[in-house]
């Protein structure tokens, strides 16, 4: 009896404590486009270090270079590969060109390469128009491929447009995209809606701020703060608008609701802010550009979506990692990196948000845990040295405390290293505990809740008690959801009773 009150108290702390874990895992997060149209292009081993030493759990590539791929293995990141606007055509008319896509720079990298989504061509429909008929053919084609890999749930399709297609962005209410590209604009949120994949979307303060010769104020681009006879206000919903960047996805949230669709979340694929310019780009200056990142970052780290979608977060890649000096056009165009080649900023900057964890994760994306052929000896030592003189904080893996069950040495040893590892890495910490852990992209937290469901199985009686506590802790909270402790356990709020 004592045991099942023990059992009930803890269950309650463990399963409260799962909410907050996956509250934090859905936070948005922050990324950063990488290009490698420059002159001194560091290696891809190089890249991806400064990706981990700055804790960049996201990126998207431009094409699907296969040494950054591999250098991206074992890392966590989440990667966006691309099918250049090049490839767009001959993948648009041939499935078995698609297929052989998929094939070689998608299935040949995972699971090592955590790619989650592919991005067909960039800004087609404003940059190549005549590519507009075979761009949902393009993407239905690779769908499939993916479909026949067993891929299409890791893998999503989406294709980034820019907000050129949106002609009218302001007010927001009304925003449409140019009734000329209708059919395939349709047809391809058709397709993100049947497949569960999300909008792309290239949106530029910058450009919004220097078209508008003058009509808004630059602190609205910048997201700084806007006095009362600044205020931007869309006249028709009565929203206030703090800043561009969030009037410009609404704008295109009430695009694709002219549609009749709805469900369709937007990451901003592409947004920055040139840090030079030529002698007519006055506003492209280090100062502008360090306050849009790091305000842009402050703003996305908050979770919340523009007015119209409160609870859609606003996922977002920055363009871009370096400057790319061979790209044509204006001075600006060359200066959006955010780090010079050799690792260093280009301006203050931080991908940390304002809790001190990483933007889109509280982790470096990799995760130290115990070699499964670890010895005893060891592992008892390097938890003791973890939590002692490495000054990992393993207050919750003491008894009574949310992750001491499961009561083992492994599990301990791996919440202490991970924990010592994820505090000192940056700084030189190791994951090596005398040979006894290994580096992991799999995410050590997850292994108490797989053990939690094999103990929750094979116990009828705990089945019984726990029942209690879903409909007292949960359900109240994700009413109508169901949850699933095993691939035949899953529970309704309809059970509750």
């Amino acid at each position: 009896m004592v045991e099942l009150m023990l059992l009930k108290l803890w269950l309650g702390i463990f399963l409260l404590d799962i909410i907050s874990l996956s509250s934090k895992a859905g936070g948005a997060f922050v990324g950063v486009n990488v290009g490698t149209d420059l002159s001194n292009l560091p290696s891809a081993t190089d890249v991806v270090a400064i990706l981990r030493a700055h804790q960049i759990t996201h990126v998207r590539l431009f094409d699907a270079d296969a040494h950054m791929l591999t250098a991206l293995s074992d890392t966590g990141i989440e990667v966006i590969v691309s099918v250049t606007n090049e490839e767009v055509l001959g993948i648009g008319q041939s499935p078995s060109t698609a297929a052989a896509w998929v094939n070689k720079n998608v299935a040949a990298f995972l699971p090592g390469t955590n790619i989650t989504a592919i991005a067909v061509g960039s800004e087609v429909l404003s940059t190549i128009p005549h590519a507009a008929p075979i761009l949902v053919p393009a993407m239905n084609y690779l769908h499939k491929a993916l479909v026949a890999s067993n891929l299409n749930d890791q893998v999503k399709v989406s294709t980034p447009q820019s907000m050129d297609i949106i002609p009218k962005p302001f007010p927001p209410s009304t925003a449409a995209f140019n009734s000329s590209w209708n059919s395939t604009i349709f047809q391809m949120l058709q397709f993100l809606k049947n497949t569960n994949s999300y909008y792309m979307l290239n949106a530029y303060p910058y450009f919004g701020y220097v078209d508008s010769n003058g009509i808004f104020p630059i602190e609205y681009a910048l997201f700084q703060p806007l006095s009362a006879v600044k205020e931007i206000v869309d006249p028709n919903t009565l929203f206030h608008y703090d800043s561009m960047f969030d009037a410009m996805v609404d704008a295109a949230y009430n695009s694709i609701s002219a549609f009749n669709l709805s469900g369709i979340p937007i990451v901003v694929t592409e947004t920055g802010w040139p840090w030079l310019g030529d002698s007519h780009e006055p506003d492209a200056t280090i100062q502008n550009a360090e306050t849009f990142n790091n305000n842009l970052i402050r703003r996305v780290s908050n979770d919340s979506g523009p007015p119209s979608q409160p609870g859609f977060p606003i996922n977002t890649y920055i363009y871009e990692l370096f400057n790319e000096d061979k790209r044509p056009g204006p001075l600006s165009e060359r200066n959006y990196g955010i780090f010079f080649p050799n690792g260093t900023a280009v301006y203050p900057i931080s991908l940390i948000s304002a809790s001190g964890s990483s933007v889109g994760g509280n982790s470096s994306g990799v995760f130290c845990v115990v070699r499964p052929d670890a010895d005893t000896e060891k592992l008892q030592n390097g938890l003791n040295w973890a939590c002692g003189q490495g000054g990992a904080n393993c207050t919750a893996i003491q008894t009574g405390q949310p992750c001491y069950f499961p009561d083992s040495l492994q599990n301990h040893a791996s919440y202490a290293y991970n924990d010592y590892y994820q505090r000192m890495h940056l700084i030189g910490g190791t994951c090596d505990f005398n040979g006894s852990a290994i580096l992991t992209s799999q995410d050590p937290s997850m292994l108490l809740l797989s053990s939690f469901r094999s103990l929750f199985a094979s116990n009828c009686v705990w089945r019984a008690e726990l029942m209690q506590i879903l409909c007292l802790y949960l359900f109240p909270l994700f009413a109508c959801d169901v949850i699933t402790l095993s691939p035949n356990i899953e529970f309704q709020d309809r059970d509750c009773c």
